[in-house]
C-alpha cells in the first residue's frame, strides 16, 4: 500500500525538524474545549491533532469531537483509536496500529480485523503503525493487555521495531502512556530509530522542552504531547514545539543484530 497525502505531508514537515502531535481526549470535560486545545496547539506550531486514546469509548461523542476539530483547525486530524469505537468518521488518517507486545491476540490483529472494513468505507488514510508500551501501570498497559517493555531494555523495542519494519509497517509509536511518571528513554529511542527507517513517534511523559529536546535527538520524528494539554498547559507548548524542530539527532543508524564488515 502506497503512502497516501497525510503520510507524505508528515514526511515533508519532518524536513524541518521533528514535529509534535497534539492529544485530544475524545471525552471532554466540557463540549467547546477540544476545540479550544486543538486551535491553542495548532498556534504553538502542532502538525497534527490526535483524537482518541486507550480508555475511549464513547463512538459518538468521538465523532462529534473529531467534526469540530476538523471544522476549526487546518492542521491534520489524525485518529488515535484504542479499540474499533475509535474508527468514526470526518478525520484525515487513522493510526491503524497493532499493539504487537500485548498478552492479548484480539489488541494486535483482531480488533484491527474488526476495524478495516469501517477505516475503507469512510475513506480514512490508515497509518500501519507498530504501537509499542514501554513500562507499566498506565491506562494503555492495562487496557491493552500489555507485556510492557521494560525502560532498561531497549534491544526489545528495538526487536519489536525491526519485526515491524519487515511486515511492513512504516509508522512506530513508542508509549509510555498518559500522565507516565518516566518518559521513553533517550537510548531506547536511538535503538529503535537504528532498527526501523519508518517514521518513529515518541509519547508519554513528555511535559516540557528538555524531555523533547531529547526525544528528537534521540531519533523521534514527532512527540505526543496530551496530558499537559489537558492539564492546562497549552501555553508552554510553543517551546516545546521550538525544542523539537530544532534538535538534531544523534543516532547511530545500525540495526541490532548487524555485524560490523571485518
Amino acid at each position: 500500500m502506497a503512502a497516501g497525502r497525510v503520510e507524505e505531508l508528515l514526511k515533508r514537515e519532518r524536513r524541518g525538524g521533528a514535529l509534535l502531535f497534539a492529544l485530544i481526549d475524545s471525552e471532554p470535560s466540557r463540549p467547546s474545549e477540544p476545540v479550544e486545545l486543538a486551535l491553542a496547539a495548532e498556534r504553538a506550531g502542532a502538525s497534527a491533532i490526535l483524537v482518541g486514546g486507550s480508555s475511549a469509548t464513547d463512538q459518538f461523542g468521538m465523532a462529534r469531537v473529531v467534526r469540530d476539530v476538523k471544522k476549526a483547525a487546518g492542521i491534520p486530524v489524525i485518529l488515535f483509536p484504542g479499540n474499533v469505537t475509535g474508527v468514526v468518521p470526518g478525520a484525515d488518517a487513522i493510526l491503524f496500529s497493532s499493539l504487537l507486545n500485548s498478552e492479548n491476540p484480539y489488541f494486535i490483529s483482531q480488533a484491527q480485523a474488526l476495524g478495516a472494513p469501517n477505516v475503507l468505507r469512510l475513506g480514512l488514510e490508515p497509518l500501519p503503525t507498530a504501537y509499542l508500551v514501554v513500562g507499566e501501570g498506565t491506562s494503555a498497559w492495562f487496557v491493552g493487555s500489555a507485556r510492557g517493555i521494560p525502560h532498561e531494555k531497549p534491544q526489545i523495542a528495538a526487536a519489536y521495531a525491526l519485526a515491524a519494519r519487515f511486515m511492513g509497517m512504516r509508522f512506530v509509536y513508542l508509549e509510555a502512556g498518559s500522565g507516565a511518571k518516566k518518559a521513553v528513554p533517550p537510548g531506547m529511542i536511538r535503538a529503535v530509530r537504528a532498527a526501523t527507517d519508518g517514521f518513529l513517534i515518541v509519547g508519554g511523559g513528555i511535559r516540557d522542552a528538555r524531555a523533547a529536546r531529547a526525544a528528537a535527538e534521540a531519533g523521534a520524528d514527532a512527540v505526543v504531547v496530551g496530558t499537559l494539554l489537558e492539564a492546562g498547559g497549552a501555553g508552554r507548548l510553543g517551546p516545546i514545539v521550538r525544542a523539537a524542530r530544532g534538535a538534531r539527532p544523534k543516532i547511530n543508524k545500525r540495526a541490532p543484530g548487524r555485524r560490523r564488515r571485518a
